[in-house]
């Protein structure tokens, strides 16, 4: 008798051992997707509370709405107000930032559990026992499923509560999931079609820029999001949900929508390529001239981030710069707002606190970007890359330094392009406001010097270097909204260098974080000296 085999179980056959790989990524995960789904969640879910206690009265609230309604560079900060109830001001003050987050977190779980997995050839043993040629992808999505339907929830729970609206907040909650399931399939997309887990992160990160700036530019030029801008974004799609202003769950169908094509073609993708092979292969070439030397290397392989990351400060400069004479017009005679901001700039004239603030802001993204490139050494390592380098006649300390070198370097000049465009944007003197954006480095440096600490004495537990510049982050940018005391402030180092521009400089705190970064480095590197290489 004949068996009759379906054409389905070819494609069940592809999918087996998906679950085993889910357990294998939540289990790899476990502290990664909870601090990313309360700490994004929680961050939402409080804002309405938050803003209460800032806007104290309906009229309160209905001047911020209209104050930023006619701020066309506010817009292109935050997005535009659709109404003035606690929970209308939730989305516009925190919904695009979440939007981001959201997409940020899911870029960086579906890489990680896809195309590292192959780089490093964790994949290729995983693959040889019985698991389906499309299970490390299935996982990877559900793993990234799993980070925003917990964010979806937290955001949902913590603002039915407090607004008493839940389908509202459940419109909130959904649509920042579903931006996040949006571009964890770019991410999927991108895993095949690089052949490097970085350079996956940045072309994914790139299209989320090219995003951000088509909705800032959409929302610039039109108050109700309805610019052709805006359309062609998703995080444009995205704040026209309107949660808390006549919801449009029409357009939350259409992100899902594009996430779920988006999925389908990573899936087509990934049968048609081989395992660790990708379509767009990097180009060989001989080690010769710089490429030959230890520095030479780092800047081939980290050249193209640092130009991304200094073009996206002047740009991020520019846009901050331009919105500098308008924070008089947002914040109004609203004396909590103004304790807010002076608190996060210093006791200062406004529009110098603004600016000021700005420049811290692009200090502690600056340090993502020096810490991540300080772990590049982590993963040239733990991928097996350093070995082949280190058995020539380059030793472990000349072999990082040419990373750190751009490491610190990198972040020198990220700086230097952002303060310019502070000063290009603001119409000022460029003197002061690049001053605001140098003076940021020491604490920049001390956080990148801790990474250098971790990966040459405690190498397993480099990555978590990223959280503590994220801890620092969100206690320089949310902290004192929520007014945290001084001495939580201060346990980031952004919190003790002097808020240029508008106040006297003060060179103590500048030169002992600088210090404390020489220190770091120099252990971090006698650590490596001394240690075995990491398989």
């Amino acid at each position: 008798m004949t068996t009759m085999v379906l054409p389905l179980d070819g494609h069940f056959r592809e999918l087996a051992g998906t679950r085993g790989l889910l357990r294998l990524a939540l289990r790899r995960d476990r502290m990664m997707i909870p601090v990313w789904a309360v700490a994004l969640g929680g961050l939402v879910a409080s804002g309405a509370s938050t803003l209460e206690k800032v806007y104290t009265t309906a009229a309160q609230r209905a001047d911020i709405a209209r104050s930023m309604s006619d701020n066309g560079s506010l817009r292109a900060l935050y997005g535009p107000v659709f109404g003035d109830s606690p929970g209308a001001l939730t989305a516009w003050r925190f919904g695009g930032f979440g939007y981001v987050l959201a997409a940020v977190m899911s870029l960086l779980i579906v890489v990680r559990h896809t195309r590292e997995e192959e780089e490093t050839g964790r994949q290729e043993l995983l693959s040889s026992a019985m698991v389906g040629r499309r299970a490390p992808l299935t996982s990877a999505l559900l793993a990234a499923l799993v980070a925003n339907t917990a964010v979806a929830a937290i955001i949902t729970a913590g603002l039915a509560k407090s607004t008493g609206n839940t389908a509202s907040s459940a419109a909130l909650g959904l649509t920042t999931g579903a931006v996040g399931m949006l571009f964890a399939a770019m991410a999927a997309i991108m895993a095949q079609v690089t052949e490097s887990a970085r350079l996956a992160k940045g072309l994914t990160g790139a299209v989320l820029g090219a995003a951000f700036l088509l909705r800032a530019a959409g929302d610039t030029a039109t108050r109700d999001a309805s610019s052709v801008l805006d359309r062609l974004s998703p995080l444009g799609w995205a704040e026209n949900v309107r949660p808390y202003a006549g919801e449009r769950w029409w357009v939350l169908l259409i992100i899902v929508a594009a996430a779920l094509a988006q999925g389908a073609a990573a899936y087509v993708l990934a049968g048609r390529r081989d395992l660790g092979m990708s379509f767009v292969p990097p180009r060989p070439g001989p080690a010769e001239g710089r490429i030959a030397t230890a520095f030479g290397l780092a800047w081939r392989l980290q050249r193209g981030g640092v130009l991304g990351w200094a073009i996206g400060f002047a740009l991020a400069g520019l846009l901050f710069g331009g919105m500098a004479d308008g924070a008089a017009a947002l914040v109004g005679d609203n004396a909590r707002t103004r304790e807010i901001v002076q608190r996060m700039g210093g006791q200062t004239g406004l529009t110098d606190a603004f600016l000021a603030t700005m420049a811290g802001l692009l200090g502690m993204v600056a340090a993502l970007y020096a810490t991540s490139s300080v772990l590049r050494l982590h993963g040239e390592e733990t991928g097996g890359r350093a070995e082949p380098v280190l058995a020539a006649s380059v030793g472990r300390v000349r072999w990082a330094a040419g990373h750190l070198v751009i490491a610190f370097g990198g972040a020198a000049l990220i700086m230097v392009t952002g303060g310019l465009g502070l000063a290009a944007g603001h119409g000022g003197d460029t003197g002061p406001l690049l001053g605001a954006a140098l003076v940021q480095l020491p604490a920049i440096w001390t956080l990148a010097g801790l990474a250098v600490l971790l990966f040459g004495a405690f190498p397993r537990l480099a990555p978590g270097a990223l959280g503590v510049v994220a801890l620092c982050l969100a206690l320089g940018w949310i902290g004192p909204a929520l007014n945290l005391p001084t001495a939580v402030l201060d346990v980031s180092p952004f919190g003790h260098l002097p808020k240029l521009p508008g106040v006297e400089m003060a060179w103590t705190p500048v030169l002992l974080l600088t210090s404390l970064a020489a220190v770091l480095v120099g252990a971090g590197l006698e650590a490596l000296r001394r240690r075995d290489v990491v398989g």
